[in-house]
C-alpha cells in the first residue's frame, strides 16, 4: 500500500464517503505494520464539496479542460506583454470557457448521485480563475486532489508600474499645435493614474484579505465537522461492541439461570429422595421391632 494510490482513491470518492474510506485504509495500513503511513493517511482531509466538484471535472473530463490550461498561459503572456487588444480577446474567451466549465461539473455532479447548487458552482468557477491566473494553482487542481477550493487573486498579476510609466509616447509636431494641445496634460495626469490604480489595487487586497479570513473560517469549520464525525464513529463502534457485551452477557445470565434452576431441581428431588428413604427406613425399622417384640 502506497500512500499516493490510497489519495488518488479517496478523492475519487464522494466526500461522504471519504471519511470512512480513509480510516478504513489507516488501519489496514496499522495492522500491516506501517504506522509512519498510516499516519499519513489519516491527515488526509476530506474535500469540501466545491472542492470535490472540481476534482471531479478534471478527472471525468480532462480533455475538455485542456484548452482552460493553454488559455491561463496565453492570458498570463498578454498580461506580461501588455496586449490590450490580445487581453480583451482572450477576456471574452476565459468567459465562454469558464462558464462552459462550471455548467459541465455541474452536470457531473448530478450524474454522479450529488447534484450541487449554483453557489458551489460559483466556487467550482472561481477555482478555475484560479487556475488561469496561477501556474502552480493549475498544477495541484490537475491532480484532482483539493480539498478546498482555489482563491484567485482579483485579476492577473498587475504589470510592473514603472514598466507602464515607461511606455513612450509620439513625440508631437513642433509645426502641429493642435497635437500638442490634444496630448495628456502630462505628470500630473500620470500621477492621478498611479493613484487611482493604487487605491484600486489596495482595494482588491482587502477583498482578498477578507476572502481568505472567510476561506479559514470555513476550512476550520469543516475541520471540526469532521473531527465531530471521526468521533461520532468512534463512539458508535464502541457503543456497537458495548451492545454485543451486554448481548453476551445476557445470554451467559440466561444459561446461568436454566442450570440455576436446573440444579434447584435436582437438589429438591434428591432431597424429597433423602426424605422417602429415612421413611421407608423407619418404617421398616418400626416392623423389625414389632416382630422383634412378637418374637419375645
Amino acid at each position: 500500500m502506497e500512500l499516493d494510490a490510497v489519495a488518488e482513491e479517496l478523492y475519487g470518492l464522494r466526500p461522504e464517503e471519504f471519511v470512512a474510506a480513509r480510516d478504513r485504509f489507516a488501519a489496514q495500513a496499522r495492522s500491516s505494520g506501517d504506522r509512519s503511513l498510516a499516519r499519513e493517511i489519516a491527515a488526509l482531509r476530506r474535500p469540501s464539496l466545491a472542492a470535490w466538484v472540481s476534482n471531479l471535472l478534471v478527472r471525468r473530463r480532462s480533455a475538455e479542460v485542456r484548452p482552460l490550461l493553454a488559455l491561463g498561459e496565453e492570458l498570463r503572456r498578454a498580461h506580461r506583454e501588455l496586449d490590450g487588444s490580445q487581453l480583451r480577446r482572450l477576456a471574452r474567451r476565459q468567459s465562454e470557457v469558464i462558464g462552459a466549465l462550471g455548467r459541465q461539473a455541474r452536470r457531473l455532479a448530478a450524474e454522479a448521485g450529488h447534484p450541487v447548487g449554483e453557489g458551489v458552482q460559483r466556487e467550482v468557477e472561481e477555482t478555475l480563475h484560479a487556475v488561469l491566473a496561477d501556474p502552480e494553482a493549475a498544477r495541484e487542481w490537475g491532480a484532482g486532489r483539493l480539498v478546498k477550493p482555489l482563491s484567485a487573486a482579483i485579476g492577473f498579476p498587475a504589470a510592473d508600474e514603472a514598466a507602464v510609466a515607461r511606455r513612450p509616447t509620439p513625440p508631437a509636431s513642433r509645426a502641429d499645435p493642435s497635437v500638442r494641445e490634444a496630448e495628456p496634460s502630462g505628470p500630473e495626469e500620470d500621477e492621478e493614474r498611479r493613484r487611482r490604480l493604487a487605491e484600486a489595487r489596495e482595494r482588491a487586497r482587502e477583498a482578498e484579505r477578507e476572502l481568505r479570513a472567510r476561506r479559514g473560517e470555513a476550512t476550520a469549520a469543516e475541520a471540526e465537522e469532521e473531527e465531530a464525525a471521526r468521533r461520532a464513529a468512534g463512539a458508535e463502534e464502541r457503543l456497537a461492541r458495548l451492545r454485543a457485551e451486554l448481548q453476551r452477557a445476557q445470554e451467559e445470565q440466561r444459561q446461568a439461570r436454566t442450570e440455576e434452576r436446573d440444579t434447584r431441581d435436582r437438589a429438591r428431588k434428591a432431597a424429597q429422595a433423602v426424605r422417602e428413604a429415612e421413611r421407608r427406613a423407619r418404617d421398616a425399622a418400626a416392623r423389625a421391632e414389632d416382630v422383634a417384640s412378637g418374637n419375645d
